[in-house]
């Protein structure tokens, strides 16, 4: 009789069990755990279709991901994007870079539009929408993040599509990784009503990196088409999954050798500078890796040479005054907004050194390179006689975190250019601090704080009393 009762609820368990195992089977073997199997041998998803509109509400990203891709799809292009996308790409100089900015434009926005309605909530894009621009102009994708992994979209207007070109940037710069690459075939037909895209099926990194064939004369990863997986939903079975190879790092670059890069590649004449086989790919890869050194590259090609704006000051006689500005803050301000273990620490801190007069506060975001994590860069400084000042410079995490990330760098340098002092924090480091420092009325220096490519500068000055007139 028990048996009678318990049997029910256990064979629905089992068919369960049995349904996700299927499904993860078939992606290993996909992967090349098991054989290569083609898409037609994939189960098919539960497609949840019996939710109550309560329940749809209170949907996970893995749920929401699975409806939004419920399989291979075709969007329409409206002209009016292809109309604005057009006017947009002319700022490129040469009709390679124009066409690749125009067709990823497009497909980006069509599919913004779409997964925006689908997903109730906007993808972000990789790096910035501003960078895009910088990207286009030398290499075809676009990258997006959603439901918390990263999708690169690789457009083509090939008809019979029957592989799928990477170019190595979205694979080998560890910055620029995906989790997923996204066929999507583009047709931008005379006729309004034959333009559309169709997003013929994805792939994962690690698959890229382990079965497409490297192409060197166009530095291009090739993995035939029916190697990738049309049924979209897949995803939400791997979104628990490990999709990235690991990579090795890229080598550091100097300012000098960067210029040189930039003053060759800068030449408009040269319409495809990531193909020069005379500059090894790693090289390539690390200027453009860098947001600065890449809009320089950009601007030059376009013929508009970028001015490098000057730091703006932030000047201790207004802090002494009560008056932050350039997003810092005086930490009594920030210890009323603050709960968890920076204001915690900020308070030991005051309490251990009280006979510093004037602290500011600063958040600071790294991007993609601290996973959007923040950090708090803290300066304080007292008058001294001789008009000199004493500094204290400190970086603590923030919202909540416990320990900095490990490898961040902590730097004071000079106003000529001349790192003085430099700090890198370890794997379990609660704050960094640079050894007390005095500097002169009317001295300026600044203060850097960088990981890998990505850095923040901060430069500071205590104006004298005759310069402040003025």
């Amino acid at each position: 009789m028990l048996h009678h009762k318990i049997y029910p609820q256990g064979l629905k368990l089992l068919m369960l069990f049995a349904h996700q195992l299927s499904l993860r089977l078939a992606f290993y073997r996909y992967l090349g755990y098991f054989h290569r199997i083609n898409d037609t041998l994939l189960p098919p998803i539960n497609k949840r279709q019996n939710r109550q509109s309560k329940q749809v509400e209170l949907m996970s990203d893995d749920e929401r991901l699975e409806k939004v891709f419920a399989n291979r799809f075709r969007l329409k292009i409206p002209l009016k994007e292809q109309t604005t996308t057009w006017e947009q790409a002319q700022i490129h100089q040469n009709s390679i870079a124009r066409h690749n900015a125009y067709i990823n434009s497009v497909c980006l926005h069509t599919l913004l539009t779409w997964l925006t309605e689908q997903y109730g909530i906007p993808p972000s894009i990789f790096p910035s929408e501003a960078s895009l621009p910088s990207i286009w102009e030398v290499v075809n994708g676009t990258a997006i993040s959603l439901g918390g992994r990263r999708i690169v979209i690789i457009p083509t207007e090939t008809v019979d599509l029957e592989e799928l070109r990477v170019p190595q940037e979205w694979v080998d710069i560890p910055n620029w990784v995906a989790d997923y690459y996204l066929a999507v075939q583009v047709n931008l037909d005379v006729d309004e009503d034959d333009c559309w895209l169709w997003v013929c099926g994805f792939t994962t990194h690690r698959q890229i990196k382990n079965f497409a064939k490297y192409n060197k004369s166009d530095r291009t990863y090739i993995l035939p088409t029916e190697n990738l997986i049309s049924n979209l939903t897949v995803m939400q079975v791997t979104l628990g999954l490990d999709m990235r190879e690991n990579i090795p790092e890229l080598p550091t670059i100097s300012e000098v050798e960067a210029q040189k890069l930039l003053a060759l590649l800068g030449d408009k004449s040269i319409y495809s500078p990531r193909l020069r086989v005379d500059i090894p790919f790693v090289k390539w890869a690390s200027l453009l890796n860098n947001e600065q050194w890449r809009q320089q590259l950009y601007h030059r090609r376009i013929g508009s040479l970028l001015a490098k704006k000057p730091l703006k000051a932030n000047n201790f006689s207004k802090w002494c005054q009560n008056i932050f500005d350039n997003g810092w803050q005086s930490v009594h301000t920030l210890l009323n907004l603050e709960t968890g273990n920076l204001a915690y620490t900020f308070r030991q801190y005051e309490i251990a050194a009280n006979e510093l007069a004037v602290e500011g506060v600063k958040l600071l975001d790294l991007g993609m390179q601290l996973g959007h994590q923040s950090v708090a860069l803290l300066i304080a400084f007292t008058l001294q006689a001789d008009e000199e000042v004493a500094i204290r410079v400190q970086l603590h995490p923030a919202k909540g975190a416990v320990y900095l990330p490990p490898n961040i760098k902590l730097a004071l340098i000079s106003h000529s250019g001349t790192i003085l002092q430099e700090l890198e924090s370890r794997s379990q480091d609660n704050f960094m601090q640079l050894k007390r420092f005095t500097c002169h009325w009317g001295i300026a220096f600044k203060i850097k704080v960088s990981i890998n490519d990505v850095s923040l500068t901060e430069e500071f000055v205590l104006e004298t009393p005759t310069s402040q007139q003025q």
